[in-house]
């Protein structure tokens, strides 16, 4: 007879520990954005206090490589490169604030309109065509320039100028929303035109609309540092991150690097954080990530 050996009886496994504290992708999603928030917050806050430092000059102390007392250097008339760094980042965020919130205003106003009539949508989807057949760099600066150039002209050249990408997501949203089935339902119940919208319609673009927001600093920062940098932005005598650049270029070929490299660090930073906040915010606000 075969007798068959009996296995020895497995022990069970201890139970693993579950980790008290965890962090689902929502939360730290969540963490990140406050934590850029947070961070442009301070820069744009320090730059503010910084704004007297950033004009003085002290010719005893130019051209002084970064050092305790001075992060990132002096410039040639012993002005502080850091309080400068952080005063133009601070103007530039503000100019972005003010430009972002602007264009988006224009691009939910365009888009809706362009979703609800068919004209209107003709007339918008030729007019978003020409604009974007032109080199943006290049109607920026027309733009600016014709608008007398200087802050105003920036201001109105950056808002004219990057509110045709989210106008049409808000058109497409529109139309989509337009063909649902709760929306119907509630045309068929009596609701009227203003209620639908209310009550149904903006509730849903408000995630779009604020994600492509918070995505439009990062642009706006950008194109006013490159045609400040270019001559057709800024006026000289504010301490912008694009005139530091630019005056700073020919400085590089005596040896002063830091001149424009901690400028081009910060604001490449900034435009980053800008980043992070937008793609954190369209994962908080994408239902589909509920249960993450």
């Amino acid at each position: 007879m075969n007798v068959q050996a009996k296995e020895p009886a497995r022990r069970p496994n201890p139970p693993r520990a579950t980790p008290r504290f965890q962090i689902n992708r929502r939360q730290f999603a969540l963490i990140l954005f406050l934590l850029a928030v947070l961070s442009l917050t301070a820069v744009a806050i320090a730059g503010d206090r910084c704004a007297s430092i950033a004009m003085e000059t002290d010719f005893t102390q130019k051209n002084l490589a970064p050092c305790l007392s001075h992060p990132f250097g002096t410039d040639w008339m012993g002005r502080d490169m850091l309080a400068r760094t952080l005063t133009g980042l601070s103007l530039s965020v503000r100019l972005g604030l003010l430009t972002a919130t602007a264009s988006a205003a224009i691009a939910a106003l365009m888009g809706s309109a362009a979703a609800m009539n068919k004209t209107l949508d003709a007339l918008f989807s030729w007019l978003i065509d020409l604009v974007m057949g032109v080199p943006h760099i290049l109607l920026l600066i027309l733009i600016s320039f014709a608008c007398g150039r200087g802050f105003r002209g920036v201001v109105i050249g950056v808002t004219l100028s990057h509110w045709m990408s989210l106008a049409r997501v808000i058109r497409s949203e529109v139309l989509q929303l337009k063909q649902s089935a709760y929306v119907q339902i509630a045309a068929k119940l009596g609701a009227s035109h203003l209620r639908i919208v209310l009550r149904h319609m903006v509730p849903n673009l408000l995630p779009q609309f604020l994600v492509g927001l918070v995505l439009l600093f990062p642009h706006a920062i950008l194109h006013e540092a490159s045609i400040t940098f270019l001559g057709f932005g800024l006026p000289p005598e504010q301490p912008a991150v694009g005139i530091i650049l630019s005056e700073s270029m020919q400085y590089l070929v005596m040896g002063r690097w830091w001149l424009a490299v901690f400028p081009g660090l910060l604001l490449v930073t900034g435009v980053l954080l800008f980043g992070v906040a937008g793609n954190c915010l369209r994962s908080l606000t994408n239902p589909a990530s509920a249960n993450e």
